[in-house]
């Protein structure tokens, strides 16, 4: 291994945060953003992303495949999940009997660690001290490729991805989600949620699974990005030592080819069951994260749903029709939707929350918002981002969701795309994307306890 170091630090051009990089063999530079550089390892097309900050002696190291429930078909739906828990079983040369296995060593150091899954990735991680980052490397990238992926592992993994699974239909809300995400998306993955389907995860067998692990679980699936205490020529040089070992994949990684058609028509659906207040639930359908229109739906979320001056709190929460009211912009890989959740308050029926719902939005359509609530709503969206930069795993977070959104620099720009939005843009995207073409409703009926029974 061949490494010409150069100084690893940042510097401010023109009020932008670049880094210096690194040369070191086999690693090619793509490009630096925000103190962030990126590069391919060339032998195997691992991508890998670095920000060295020395405040504190901590690092944070993480691996994004890019695979999530949107890579999943029936038969298969929360297969990316089951396989995230069953990442932690262990390899031949780290596992519990062993006494080696990555969870037990990183409680052993006092590591933060864990893994999520989502609809366009799956991620792990753990933040740690600096001088456990090789051995922790060693470990991550050894169940890269040797997972022992076994049936006396599944089962038991099994009924606590079903626990989750039970926890979710519980809840008013989630299950209302569920439904409404299945009729909203008909043709694309995004329609089964990442939860999967009850029968599936009883049903997938370890054969599946091993397959599912065997056709997304290479290098040039995946990023690796460390955030904190390093050193890039050290850390790259481990990175070659330890996901060297492994060839690309040997065929190409699947890709999501299906597009949802153009939805042509508002559509419904009404969940009955047992629950303790009925739920209001809309979406509208709207383009995917790297999309010039994100920034401008972001900022109308926010003008919907964020403070008691909101324009959902004043028209539902204000007039004691609901105890909440919530606005989630998707901002995933592939076109997705804005939704709004709002819980009945008691007594109050579903039609009459429904229908100021569809005056809010008819209102700010044809009048538009004020200068004054895009300014509020931009302030606090940058506010809630410059927040969720505290730390090196927050920022590593939120680089995640850009990487799986497929433009990891959306986490640099993010903040410059907000800032340029303006009323105009807010009322066209509202005009655009919040018509009845692209909407689905759902209602949450909570039945009688009687009934239920």
């Amino acid at each position: 291994m061949i490494i010409r170091p150069l100084v690893a630090a940042a510097l401010m051009l023109g009020g932008q945060l670049l880094a210096k990089t690194v040369e070191v063999e086999d690693f090619a530079f793509q490009k630096s953003a925000g103190g962030i550089s990126e590069y391919v390892y060339e032998p195997n097309g691992l991508s890998v992303l670095l920000m060295p900050d020395h405040s504190a002696p901590v690092v944070t190291f993480m691996v994004t495949y890019r695979v999530g429930s949107r890579n999943e078909v029936t038969g298969t739906t929360g297969a990316t999940h089951l396989l995230e828990h069953l990442m932690f079983k262990g390899t031949e040369s780290y596992n519990r009997a062993k006494g080696n296995s990555v969870d037990q060593f990183l409680r052993r150091v006092g590591s933060q660690f864990n893994a999520t899954t989502w609809l366009d990735r799956t991620n792990y991680y753990a933040t740690l001290g600096s001088e456990h980052l090789e051995t922790y490397m060693a470990i991550e990238a050894d169940r890269m490729r040797n997972l022992l992926v076994r049936e006396e592992d599944r089962r038991p993994e099994m009924t606590v991805v079903r626990n989750e699974f039970e926890i979710g239909e519980n809840d008013p809300t989630q299950a209302l989600d569920k439904e409404i995400s299945a009729l909203s998306y008909l043709a694309h993955p995004y329609h089964h949620s990442t939860i999967g389907w009850r029968s599936d995860i009883e049903n997938v067998s370890i054969e599946k699974l091993r397959e599912f692990y065997n056709t997304f679980y290479w290098p040039d699936n995946a990023t690796v990005t460390v955030i904190g205490d390093f050193e890039p020529a050290n850390v790259m040089g481990l990175i070659a030592k330890y996901y060297g070992v492994y060839p690309r994949a040997p065929e190409p990684i699947p890709t999501v080819y299906t597009v949802e058609p153009p939805q042509s028509g508002e559509r419904r659906t009404i969940v009955r069951r047992a629950g303790e207040y009925g739920v209001v639930g809309m979406t509208h359908k709207t383009p995917e994260a790297t999309h010039a229109d994100h920034a401008a739906i972001k900022v109308l979320g926010a003008i919907l749903d964020n403070g008691k001056n909101s324009r959902l709190y004043r028209a539902l929460i204000d007039k004691n029709l609901t105890t909440s009211a919530d606005v989630f912009t998707g901002a995933f890989h592939d076109p997705s939707g804005q939704f709004i959740y709002a819980n009945l308050a008691p007594g109050i029926e579903h039609q009459e929350v429904e229908d100021a719902i569809l005056d809010a939005l008819t209102k700010l359509k044809s009048d538009g918002v004020s200068e004054a609530e895009v300014t509020a709503a931009i302030n606090q969206l940058t506010a809630a981002a410059a927040f969720g930069r505290d730390g090196s795993f927050a920022i590593a977070s939120r680089i995640n969701e850009s990487i799986a959104a497929g433009d990891w620099t959306l986490y640099v720009t993010g903040d410059d795309s907000l800032r340029a939005v303006t009323a105009a843009d807010v009322k066209r995207v509202a005009n655009l994307y919040l018509n009845e073409n692209q909407r689905t409703v759902g209602w949450f009926v909570p039945l009688e306890t009687e009934a239920a029974e």
